[in-house]
């Protein structure tokens, strides 16, 4: 995988996982064999253990090997990995702006971008999607014609609560069932991931950014969505706490109308040229155009 930061520092790693999940997907066994492990009953098995007390012991390890700094989250005592997992950071530590025209990443995360067509498509990797196949509504997914979609993935090391990316009044959630595919990019080469995984979205309608979609998309291994607020009619902040991911990689989704939002040009540019952009919960991604 290949990285950037917005000081424009580039750097490429391949971890172990990338590599095994390489090998999973590129045959036809590997791939049935993940397809197994990302069932919602083994999920749910995970879960459990996840859970329990006896998945504490797993929580140093876990934090030195993927290099978390835990100075930056609330220092207590935790009851199991995914309580660790969904752990708070301290005030502080992450910046959201009050500027109204500014619309921020609603996570930490590697972050692309990507135009949708007239025609409504777009393709991350060999994988052709369209608003409507995330969506499940065609009518709806008619407003983002020609706008971006912006995905936003986090990895185990990430934080992984998230905020609104805008003020709004939000809709209610809906949630759409599927399998937990993993959200890592070699899998797209071979799985259109993002409309078969399990997510949830609702739509916010804001003064200055016109509608906008924000999609949780749970992943391997639990990748359990909890929102605060599923409820609509709801007045929502920018930086207000949405909900959170349980253990696993996730994604977030970011659907844009034409002509409301100028997007930040380094996250078109380095997407273009095969890198996602690293970027932390609050950084600005665009400005309004309203």
């Amino acid at each position: 995988m290949k990285y950037r930061d917005r000081q424009g520092r580039e750097y490429e790693q391949t971890t172990s996982q990338d590599s095994f999940l390489a090998a999973a997907y590129s045959s036809a066994v590997g791939r049935g064999i993940m397809k197994f492990l990302g069932c919602p009953l083994f999920s749910k098995c995970a879960q459990v253990i996840m859970d329990s007390r006896f998945s504490v012991p797993f929580i140093f390890g876990f934090a030195e090997k993927n290099h978390i700094d835990m100075f930056d989250y609330e220092d207590r005592m935790y009851r199991s990995f995914n309580d660790f997992f969904t752990r708070k950071i301290k005030q502080g530590r992450r910046f959201v702006t009050k500027d109204p025209n500014l619309l921020i990443c609603p996570s930490d995360g590697k972050i692309s971008a990507y135009e949708i067509t007239p025609a409504n498509t777009f393709i991350i990797k060999n994988s052709v999607y369209s608003a409507a196949s995330l969506l499940r509504d065609k009518k709806l997914a008619k407003r983002f014609d020609g706008g971006y979609a912006v995905i936003i993935r986090l990895s185990v090391d990430d934080y992984h609560r998230y905020c609104y990316c805008s003020d709004g009044i939000k809709s209610h959630n809906r949630k759409i069932g599927g399998i937990l595919h993993t959200v890592n990019p070699v899998v797209n080469k071979y799985i259109p991931v993002y409309k078969e995984n399990s997510r949830e979205y609702c739509l916010i309608r804001t003064e200055k950014f016109g509608d906008v979609i924000q999609m949780e998309v749970g992943a391997l291994m639990v990748g359990k969505i909890t929102n605060a607020n599923t409820e609509g009619g709801i007045r929502v902040h920018k930086g207000e706490e949405k909900g959170y991911f349980e253990f696993g990689g996730s994604t977030i989704v970011l659907l844009l109308e034409k002509g409301k939002v100028k997007l930040s040009e380094d996250l078109i540019r380095n997407t273009k040229q095969g890198f996602e952009t690293e970027l932390l919960q609050g950084s600005v991604i665009g400005e309004s155009l309203v």
